[in-house]
């Protein structure tokens, strides 16, 4: 059985809340002044594949020096309004292979990114594509 994760979410004034995970030292504001749960999860999502392609990248020893994430998501009309399109697009700095990137995106995206596995649980389609931004060759 996993650990259980506990959180707080107070309502502060208007349509504004703060919500904070026990034992972790930040917060995050929803709703007014700050960000739609609906658009906070499709950061969670990029986030969490982003950690994933870092982590495996290094693990190759593939020489990664930058990492950018652009995340787009395309919502249902009708309620709950879901989404029904993602695509992730992978900005990858440094001489990496275009192979190994590859497979540290696929390995995220079918094993071990657990907020992809829920957007794509509830029905969306989850595409995703990559470039690779080489290191500037030196001309000493």
């Amino acid at each position: 059985m996993g650990d259980e994760i506990k959180g707080k979410l107070r309502w502060t004034e208007g349509a504004q809340f703060i919500g904070r995970i026990e034992g972790e030292s930040c917060a995050v504001v929803l709703g007014e002044g700050g960000i739609s749960p609906m658009k906070l999860l499709l950061l969670i999502v990029a986030g969490c594949t982003a950690y994933d392609v870092v982590m495996i990248l290094q693990k190759m020893r593939e020489p990664i020096r930058g990492l950018e994430v652009e995340i787009s998501g395309e919502r249902r009309e009708e309620h709950p309004r879901i989404y029904r399109r993602v695509h992730i697009h992978y900005r990858i700095y440094g001489d990496v292979s275009k192979e190994k990137a590859k497979r540290a995106i696929e390995l995220s995206q079918d094993k071990y990114c657990s907020a992809s596995a829920h957007v794509k649980l509830s029905g969306a389609e989850v595409t995703y594509s990559f470039e690779i931004i080489p290191d500037e060759s030196r001309g000493d």
